[in-house]
């Protein structure tokens, strides 16, 4: 039996690097690297990503959008972890809980964009609740979130780990602009017709991530209660095995969101915080922004190929 060769183009980044270590020891797959003076080659890594069955790109946006047009071979599998590819037609995207069909159709695809890190919380609180009718899908969202500074890349784990006490601010918010990268790609797979503001930021911890979207009752259709969220999310993720819907939480004192609660997984944890006194809700998703938010979820994205080819 034929067993499955996987290229990853930019295995010494943050994700690439969590990727290779995710997947070292299983015999399932044989995994292809460059040695490192071969790594900026556009012609050896072009026959690279040509003799594989599946490449995993972990690549800056232009940088990955030369690597798939450099792709001869048509039976070549993509899963693309950079932004480049998010909101392009054609591409699956890749978060399987989307929908009950999305692990099918991830599996079977040729090209498959890996969701972004916030974008990984913020569409999986959202798509069920506007898909039921029960968020509308021009109502003003405002979404906040702060990740681990690896969110930022190998240069911004190198700035924080290599600093001096005070050089580096314990919070810093960004995305001051309104124009995050993000905001397309949440907008179109949650299912918005309007834009969301979207503020992120990065915090003095390495990784993990708390995202929160306040609601307010009053603006959701007549008669929706923090209930009728709360029991649309349990039923979507019903028996996902990587993400956790936690008890509805709307009376008395609630224990703070730890954003590095699931590090190391490739878990998602969902809960809502309510206060029917003043008819507000509080979705909250925490995340590794390594794992479900990057490399965990190319992994998973990964399985699903692979278990497609051997049933092949």
């Amino acid at each position: 039996m034929h067993t499955p060769l996987v290229f990853i183009d930019g295995d010494q980044g943050t994700t690439g690097l969590q990727i290779h270590a995710r997947l070292q020891g299983r015999n399932d797959l044989r995994l292809l690297t460059l040695p490192e003076a071969e790594r900026k080659h556009s012609q050896r890594r072009a026959e690279a990503i040509n003799s594989a069955d599946i490449a995993i790109l972990c690549l800056p946006d232009e940088a990955a959008r030369d690597a798939v047009a450099s792709i001869t071979t048509l039976n070549v599998q993509v899963i693309d972890a950079s932004s480049a590819h998010r909101t392009t037609p054609g591409w699956v995207y890749g978060l399987p809980e989307l929908d009950e069909r999305q692990a099918q159709r991830i599996a079977q695809a040729r090209r498959v964009s890996n969701p972004g890190c916030y974008p990984t919380g913020a569409i999986a609180l959202l798509r069920p609740l506007v898909n039921a009718g029960l968020l509308p899908a021009d109502y003003p969202l405002s979404i906040h979130a702060i990740s681990g500074y690896s969110g930022g890349g190998r240069a911004a784990v190198e700035r924080h780990e290599q600093a001096n006490p005070g050089e580096v601010p314990t919070l810093q918010l960004y995305g001051l602009e309104l124009a995050h990268k993000h905001v397309p790609e949440i907008q179109q797979h949650a299912g918005l017709s309007a834009r969301p503001v979207f503020m992120p930021g990065y915090g003095a911890y390495r990784q993990g991530i708390v995202l929160s979207i306040p609601l307010q009752l009053r603006l959701l259709p007549a008669g929706i209660s923090a209930e009728h969220l709360q029991a649309c999310l349990e039923l979507h993720y019903q028996g996902a095995r990587h993400v956790q819907v936690m008890p509805l939480h709307q009376d008395g004192p609630a224990k703070a969101l730890d954003p590095e609660a699931l590090n190391d997984s490739n878990d998602l944890r969902l809960a809502l915080y309510a206060n029917p006194a003043h008819g507000q809700v509080l979705l909250t998703a925490v995340f590794d922004n390594l794992g479900k938010g990057a490399s965990g979820a190319a992994v998973q994205n990964l399985d699903l190929m692979l278990a497609a080819r051997h049933q092949a």
